[in-house]
Parts: structure tokens; sequence; C-alpha cells
């Protein structure tokens, strides 16, 4: 079985972008390793939103070599964007009902990992119905005061950490996995 990974970008006081939708307090460097994780995935999980905004992005001409690399990459993937909306995409497919049991069904098939790219009520729907099998939460060294919440969560959630990675830029990454203890 394939495993959902989240992985995304937070700033140190918990928000994936802020007030006014900005996301340029994220680093992104080469001893991060962001390739290998790409890699590591063959699938990608988008919400309609975060696909409309990033699900085709295409880094400028003047853009340095290594983001258009990982968006290369980024394009190179399978992707399924959940939504109430129906609409035909070459790019993608579009899911717009039964999203645990679809979600579950492409888990199942062989290949490589799957990853939760977002947004918020596709993490929400995915964390509150036990399908996330790894976080992947790197932390910037930027605290904006306000934003959108990394987590908009209705009950507790417990995980377990199973490995911190520290690099030069003052990113931490913590990766955790659910607690399965009762």
């Amino acid at each position: 079985m394939r495993k959902i990974i989240l992985n995304l970008a937070t700033t140190l006081d918990g928000f994936i972008e802020g007030a006014n939708g900005e996301l340029d307090w994220c680093i992104l460097e080469e001893d991060m390793h962001f390739d290998s994780f790409l890699e590591s995935i063959e699938t990608i999980f988008y919400g309609r939103v975060s696909y409309d905004q990033w699900g085709n992005y295409q880094p400028d001409a003047s853009a340095p070599q290594m983001e258009k690399q990982i968006y290369s990459a980024i394009q190179s993937k399978e992707k399924f964007v959940f939504s109430s909306q129906s609409r035909v995409d070459d790019k993608a497919t579009f899911i717009t009902t039964d999203v645990v049991a679809v979600a579950e069904k492409i888990r199942n098939q062989p290949g490589k990992d799957i990853w939760l790219y977002g947004g918020a009520k596709l993490i929400t729907t995915f964390i509150e119905n036990g399908l996330v099998d790894k976080y992947m939460v790197s932390i910037h060294p930027t605290a904006l005061g306000a934003g959108k919440p990394l987590f908009n969560i209705s009950a507790r959630l417990d995980l377990v950490l199973a490995e911190t990675k520290v690099y030069k830029s003052g990113v931490v990454q913590l990766i955790y996995t659910p607690n399965t203890k009762p």
C-alpha cells in the first residue's frame, strides 16, 4: 500500500500562508533535497483552489534552475483534484464524490507514495478520516502574526515524532506518523 504524505511548509507561528495568501517566506534550498522527495512520489492530491493556483505553475525564465527543475518534476506527476466542481482537464483527474473511498482506492494501487499537497479543506478531510500516513512539516524561521493556520481540525491529533532534520537556512523539518496506540 502506498503512503499518503502531507508535506507542507509552515511559519514558526503556524501559518501555511499569510493573510493575503503570501508565500514569500517559504525557503527552498538545495540541502533540503526536495528533489528526493519528488522522486519518492508519483501522484499528487490537490484541492481545487490549490490546483488552480499551483497545479500547473511554471516559473518564469529568470527563475533559478533548481526552481525550474522542481516544478518540472511536479508537472510530471499524476494529479487528482478533489472538488465539488466537475471539470475536464487534460493534466488532472477531478474527483467530485466519495473523497475517502476514492483516496483509499488510489492508495491501494501499486506504485510510489502520494503527496497530499492541500488545500486546507482537503487536508482537514484527510486528517479527520485517518488518511494521512506521514506528516512532513517544515517550520520556517518567520512569524507572520496572521494567515491561514496549519490545521483546522475538529478533534485532537496525536502523532509520534519519527525524524527531525535541520537545514542551514534555519528551517526545521519534523516528520511524524499517526499515533496508533489506544
